[in-house]
């Protein structure tokens, strides 16, 4: 009789103890998980943060170079309608010279509003390793 009690509390205890490294397992996956989390979120704040940054220093320098160009373009034009008017009257050779500039200047604005996307600040890393973290968390609940 005496080994039957003791031989039934061995399971039993062999059961809370498993219980109680279960429910440890699954509080640090818990803690781990929102540790993970937090961490993703500090790297996506990062990326993004930097893509900003660089495309301030971009816009700057876009449009100092662009002030500048604008100045030496003004002054190629004007040449460009004083050597016309020595073809054709003065006035068409304005003319003709603006509706040229006016065509190359809308071209590049198209061409430059096609590459200003709200694609080039994505966090491309941050969502890589969050592919990552949930193919493995997959494999790791299977």
């Amino acid at each position: 009789m005496r080994q039957e009690q003791e031989s039934a509390a061995v399971p039993s205890a062999s059961r809370e103890y498993g219980a109680d490294s279960i429910a440890d397992l699954i509080r640090n996956l818990a803690t781990d998980l929102s540790t993970l989390l937090g961490k993703e979120i500090e790297l996506a704040k990062s990326e993004v943060g930097e893509s900003v940054a660089e495309a301030k220093t971009a816009v700057g320098a876009i449009a100092t170079g662009a002030a500048i160009a604008m100045a030496g373009l003004v002054v190629l034009l004007m040449s460009a309608v004083y050597g016309l008017s020595n073809v054709v009257e003065p006035w068409l050779a304005a003319l003709i010279v603006g509706a040229v500039a006016l065509l190359a200047g809308y071209l590049m604005v198209g061409s430059a509003k096609k590459k200003m996307s709200a694609n080039s600040i994505v966090p491309d890393r941050t969502l890589e390793s969050t592919k990552k973290d949930k193919e493995t968390l997959k494999r790791a609940t299977r």
